[in-house]
């Protein structure tokens, strides 16, 4: 019940004047990739502090995951499909046989490394049937899906590979994150885009500059509808176990990021801004 009355309150957030006009989806990525993001991630959706949440249905903390959705059907998630695994501790690879799925592994049997060695290796054919896999380990674990996105864009590096994005949208009925206008356009026009631009920090921003860096981002934006991706997380022995190598995304920034969204200030100035917060069920 209490979940259900904050996405209530949601979906309550002020319509009435001309900034309410700019549409506002916080949403937060990586959900099953690690016990500490899905507590993070947990926690901020049953707040109403995210408005929408994607999951990595290969990651070994999924069934976390399933059993949350199954807890909270009102819950706004998506699958963050994937072909890449950025980790270097911390590695999944394909749902599939991998004999079917060859040009999708690594010569360590996941998952590359790197995003752009997604287009420069993997067959359409082959992509096409583990994203499927995906889709339907997430359906036949009751996790109630409400759009697919594309794990660090992977699906944009190649026509061939966004028309297997295009095609499972298609297929399953879901709204697919492609944008109006940045590098999610994809190749020539979406007219099934639901979103203006993503907005998301790089890693020049300073850590004492993280929530004004954030507020500095949205408070200029015109009339339109956006996505803020978030990564959620504890700077905890898990999280620096699995992401210590890596400069971006990992412990340090999760728990900078869920500090922000968790803010009585953040929250206070997307009221003052008069964001219009909804999730991807809104904007099916």
């Amino acid at each position: 019940m209490r979940f259900k009355a904050l996405a209530l309150l949601v979906a309550a957030w002020p319509l009435h004047s001309a900034a309410a006009e700019r549409r506002l989806v916080i949403h937060a990525d990586d959900l099953g990739m690690s016990h500490s993001v899905n507590r993070a991630s947990f926690e901020a959706l049953e707040k109403g502090w995210v408005t929408s949440a994607s999951i990595l249905v290969p990651c070994p903390w999924f069934p976390e995951v399933a059993r949350w959705a199954r807890d909270h059907p009102e819950a706004d998630l998506g699958i963050h499909l994937a072909l890449n695994s950025e980790w270097t501790t911390l590695r999944w690879g394909p749902l599939s046989s991998r004999d079917k799925v060859r040009s999708l592994i690594d010569e360590d049997g996941y998952f590359p490394l790197l995003e752009t060695a997604v287009a420069q290796r993997a067959r359409p054919d082959e992509a096409e049937r583990e994203l499927r896999a995906q889709v339907e380990r997430a359906r036949a674990a009751g996790v109630p899906i409400t759009h697919l996105d594309s794990h660090m864009a992977a699906l944009f590096g190649s026509q061939a590979l966004f028309g297997v994005y295009r095609r499972l949208a298609s297929d399953y009925g879901l709204p697919r994150l492609v944008t109006r206008r940045g590098p999610r356009t994809g190749f020539g026009i979406t007219p099934d885009a639901k979103i203006d631009e993503v907005l998301s920090h790089g890693p020049e921003v300073p850590a004492s500059e993280w929530r004004a860096a954030y507020e500095r981002l949205l408070a200029p934006l015109p009339a339109g509808t956006y996505q803020l991706i978030v990564h959620l997380g504890y700077d905890d022995e898990e999280m620096r176990g699995a992401t210590g190598d890596h400069p971006d995304w990992g412990a340090a920034w999760r728990q900078r990021d869920l500090a922000v969204v968790s803010s009585p200030e953040f929250r206070a100035f997307l009221k003052r801004e008069e964001f219009e917060l909804v999730g991807w069920k809104h904007l099916k």
